[in-house]
């Protein structure tokens, strides 16, 4: 170990490889797992393809294993280092390095923030559709290592749908780069297929090329209430024949989260009565303002008229379309109204939702009389998160994941819809993938990382 550390030392400057006392604990995991125990044998942190490249082939070499990270904002415990590892951080690869307004595509690095690249398609005249909440922290390379999703999925599709080339450096350090800038290339494989959600288990992601979209010229919201789910498949199915492609979000939470965060969360007072079956957020957006609020005001009225929804309320202004966003995004405030709790990020079949809600909701205080629960997603893209609070203190974790992901198994749906497997959820992922399925993700590891030293012991465990 002690000369592979030598040897990386001599790649890179003192502030680029860090060991021991010098390594912060930022690095030491993501949002929702830590590193307990031994320090990674050292932080790298290259500012070159050419240095990673030498890393991975140095690495490699030792047979040593490596944990790329980028903004360390996930949800899965997928930067969570592993072992005898070295970390690999992408933050100082960082910066748009093109936007081509004839093909519509910006170039960034991996360590590029994804406001920044949403700021830089801006201000060029161009939108990048892709938001989440850790937008100022989450690194392009990790949103496409991840296929990260976010609330647009239903308009704009994940961040798969949004890259047309990218630069990725495997294991015995070859560098592969096709920064590929056209919507049409059927030229053999689609390679980069292989690395948008591979989580880092395939090769290092250090240059992307995303697909750009029209700037919208207005934005309409509304919040909603319903009556029940069924209503909101309704809602859902006469939008998106009012509006078509505008409708942009819609986003569903069910009382238990509505009243969670207009109760206990200051700021977001509730703008429409308790006690409907459910409420959801829409956003539709457009070229033409005047035309878009019009059709988005007929829209509303006719869903109202035909008795599908209940009550409404639409924004006047970008302050109000704030503050009815500000409650959807009240799950960022968890920490300190609903804490601690077990997560989950699922998606079904979309008819499915509302009676796989009431078998959860059933089945977990059947067996903690006492549970809270919240529900709320993006339906329209059949994703749905999903928190449980069994008491007080320590959560019985294993339990609830047990109870959750086995009704998620019985659903035929997916125990990841946009967070990845990680760390967290490998013993599930059999739940949702055959073993068919399983066994050939594992022969396309060991074909492209045969020493098994990328993000070891991620997604699934190598024999």
């Amino acid at each position: 170990m002690d000369s592979l550390i030598h040897r990386l030392q001599a790649l890179l400057r003192a502030d680029q490889c860090l060991v021991g006392l010098d390594i912060e604990p930022r690095y030491l995991g993501d949002t929702m797992e830590k590193l307990s125990g031994a320090l990674p044998l050292a932080v790298v942190r290259p500012e070159s393809v050419a240095q990673v490249s030498a890393i991975l082939r140095s690495c490699n070499d030792a047979g040593v294993g490596v944990v790329p990270q980028g903004g360390a904002t996930g949800l899965a415990g997928g930067a969570t280092p592993a072992g005898d590892c070295i970390v690999l951080s992408l933050e100082r690869m960082r910066g748009v390095e093109e936007i081509d307004p004839a093909a519509r595509t910006l170039t960034a690095w991996a360590g590029t923030p994804l406001q920044a690249v949403q700021e830089a398609a801006w201000d060029a005249g161009f939108f990048y559709p892709v938001d989440i909440g850790g937008r100022g922290s989450c690194q392009i390379g990790g949103n496409v290592a991840t296929n990260a999703g976010g609330n647009r999925v239903i308009r704009y599709g994940m961040t798969r749908d949004q890259v047309l080339g990218l630069e990725v450096v495997l294991a015995d350090g070859t560098v592969l780069t096709s920064l590929n800038k056209m919507m049409k290339n059927n030229a053999g494989y689609d390679l980069k297929q292989h690395f948008i959600g591979s989580e880092g288990t395939l090769g290092v992601i250090t240059r992307v090329v995303l697909r750009l979209q029209p700037q919208p010229r207005s934005t309409c919201t509304a919040l909603c209430a319903v009556s029940g789910y069924e209503d909101v498949l309704r809602l859902l199915q006469a939008l998106q024949g009012s509006l078509g492609n505008a409708l942009s979000a819609f986003e569903v939470m069910w009382p238990d989260f509505y009243e969670l965060i207009t109760t206990r969360v200051p700021g977001r007072p509730a703008p429409l009565a308790q006690g409907h079956g459910a409420y959801v957020l829409i956003e539709a957006s457009g070229s033409d303002a005047a035309r878009d609020q019009a059709l988005f005001q007929a829209a509303l009225e006719g869903v109202l008229e035909q008795g599908i929804v209940e009550d409404a309320v639409i924004a006047q202004s970008q302050a109000e379309a704030r503050r009815l966003w500000a409650i959807r995004d009240g799950s960022g405030e968890f920490r300190s109204v609903f804490w601690p709790h077990v997560g989950f990020d699922v998606s079904l079949p979309a008819g499915d939702i509302g009676r796989f809600v009431a078998a959860c909701t059933d089945a977990v205080r059947r067996r903690w009389p006492e549970a809270k629960t919240v529900f709320f997603g993006h339906v329209g893209d059949s994703n749905i998160h999903i928190g449980v609070k069994a008491g007080e203190g320590d959560q019985p974790t294993d339990d609830i994941d047990a109870i959750v992901y086995g009704l998620v198994r019985d659903w035929a749906g997916s125990v990841s819809a946009e967070h990845g497997i990680g760390l967290l959820k490998r013993h599930y992922l059999r739940y949702s993938r055959s073993e068919e399925e399983i066994a050939l993700m594992k022969r396309i590891k060991r074909t492209l990382d045969p020493r098994n030293i990328l993000n070891p012991a991620k997604i699934f465990e190598m024999q």
